[in-house]
């Protein structure tokens, strides 16, 4: 793979990327006398760390492939027999996930400014997750990868258990407990790579396995012990049963990070890890990932239907739209080149487009709650005409989940299908009927919510604050920036797949070379 053997260096500007979310946590809970000025660092946080995403997003050089912006040293923790690295770094794949990391955690911030019990530790553990989730995407050894992966786990478990509503504390306990023994199994690939090849450099066993690396596992089982965790996170079926529980309980800001980001780690990994180091592998199970993602699709679509909770409905859909990850990721099986490249690129461009989309549903989905203190469809109605504002934004984060041309949704999925129809033509189209029944929830959920008559309750209610609509706005602007010139984003997620087909034994044009 072109771009992975790089000598130590260090740019700063990940490892700052990375820190700065702590080192603001840190300030907090020291310093600041009074919830005003929690706040105001808390803004200031998600502000720097947006401008440092973009500028990381800028500096990375389009005409060259590979890892850029390395901040490495050999010698972190320089044990002969348990070597581990320092390694931080980003390709076309993890950029762009690093930007919509700075994007939601700016958003979720600014969503937060209504939370009035313990303020400080709330705010201190909103940044450490933005920081544990830009860690993930970052770096490059499997142990520092496996440490920000769980350090996540801590301030998700205490933000809905403390903050949450509902069934809060089983909430968590289900998420923690799900997560928990996926990453189990997770720890126990990467310990079996790692006695395979003596290394947790994960540019470095790509190249290793291809050129005849002994493991102490069959590939199949390493890949399945990988998986295993990924799966979970992302989540498939049937491994999916916390994430609606999760979404209902949580505070908005942290259903925000929660479906934005950090089901996007179980997909990342998926390419990062299982796809980049055991392509063959995935090659091999593609019929596996197709029919567990139209799986997803078609059974969430079908199970957010019948729900009369918003936030619910918002927390199922997700379990649909992640499927055409999969569906994306099977692609990797095609004879041709080009469609495996369009079709993980497809896969990443969904992880992108649906942490912009169903961001903005849990936003909006919050501020209606925060005002009508219900999330009961039936008890709703017509709010368009006292809410104008907040009905367009729920109603454009609508269409673009149903794949409303020139929107981010419809870019990642018409890349998703154009890449598994070459080799999976049926279940494709099983997929692509998904977006049917996406289309009728969608738009019965918004005809029911924003139009109709409105509930004699409602007369009285507030549109969108000045504050309120500039997380609205954020995230209105990516959906039709990036749906409008899916470029900016496409050319850099084929520059971070193409390394992957290029070793996968599952396209024919490529073992002719």
């Amino acid at each position: 793979m072109d771009g992975l053997t790089q000598h130590n260096g260090f740019s700063g500007l990940l490892t700052a990327l990375v820190f700065l979310p702590f080192v603001f946590a840190l300030l907090i809970s020291v310093f600041p006398k009074n919830d005003t000025q929690v706040r105001f660092v808390a803004c200031v946080s998600g502000l720097v760390s947006l401008i440092l995403s973009i500028v990381v997003f800028a500096a990375y050089n389009r005409s060259e492939s590979g890892f850029q912006l390395i901040d490495r040293f050999n010698s972190w923790i320089p044990i002969d027999t348990f070597r581990v690295e320092y390694f931080l770094a980003v390709d076309g794949l993890s950029v762009p996930m690093v930007l919509l990391t700075g994007l939601l955690g700016m958003v979720a911030v600014l969503a937060s400014m209504g939370i009035t019990h313990r303020v400080k530790q709330y705010f201190v553990l909103i940044l450490v997750l933005q920081g544990t989730v830009f860690g993930v995407f970052t770096a490059l050894d499997f142990i520092m990868f496996f440490l920000f992966w769980e350090l996540e786990l801590i301030p998700m478990f205490f933000l809905i258990s403390v903050w949450g509503s509902g069934r809060k504390e089983y909430s968590a306990m289900k998420f923690i407990i799900f997560t928990f023994l996926g990453s189990a199994f997770m720890l126990l690939g990467i310990l079996a790579l790692y006695l395979s090849a003596g290394t947790f450099d994960m540019t470095a066993l790509p190249a290793m396995l291809q050129g005849g690396l002994k493991l102490v596992l069959p590939a199949g089982a390493i890949f399945g012990l990988l998986f295993v965790g990924f799966a979970v996170k992302l989540p498939v079926w049937p491994l999916h049963t916390w994430l609606p529980d999760a979404h209902t309980d949580a505070p908005t800001a942290v259903s925000v990070m929660l479906a934005g980001v950090l089901l996007k780690m179980g997909g990342y990994g998926m390419i990062r890890v299982t796809a980049s180091i055991l392509p063959d592998v995935m090659s091999d199970l593609s019929w596996l990932l197709v029919a567990a993602g139209v799986i997803n699709v078609l059974y969430g679509a079908v199970i957010t239907i019948r729900q009369t909770d918003l936030k619910r409905l918002v927390a199922f859909s997700s379990i649909s739209h992640m499927g055409y990850v999969l569906i994306g990721l099977s692609a990797i099986a095609s004879k041709s080149a080009d469609a495996a490249t369009v079709g993980l690129t497809g896969a990443s461009m969904q992880m992108f487009a649906h942490g912009t989309i169903t961001g903005l549903m849990f936003l909006t989905v919050g501020l209606i709650y925060d005002r009508t203190h219900t999330r009961y469809i039936p008890d709703l109605g017509g709010l368009s005409t006292k809410t104008p504002i907040i009905a367009t934004a729920f109603l454009i984060a609508g269409l673009a989940s149903l794949g409303l041309p020139g929107t981010i949704g419809f870019a990642a999925e018409i890349l998703i299908f154009l890449g598994a129809f070459s080799v999976w033509a049926w279940p494709t189209a099983l997929a692509v009927f998904g977006v049917v029944i996406t289309a009728g929830y969608i738009l019965w959920m918004g005809q029911r919510t924003l139009f109709g008559p409105i509930n004699d309750r409602w007369s009285s209610l507030t549109d969108a604050s000045k504050l309120e609509l500039i997380p609205i706005a954020l995230l209105i602007g990516a959906i039709f920036v990036f749906g409008i010139y899916p470029s900016f984003l496409t050319d850099l997620f084929t520059m971070g797949v193409e390394p992957i087909v290029t070793m996968s034994s599952g396209s024919a044009e490529i073992l002719s070379r």
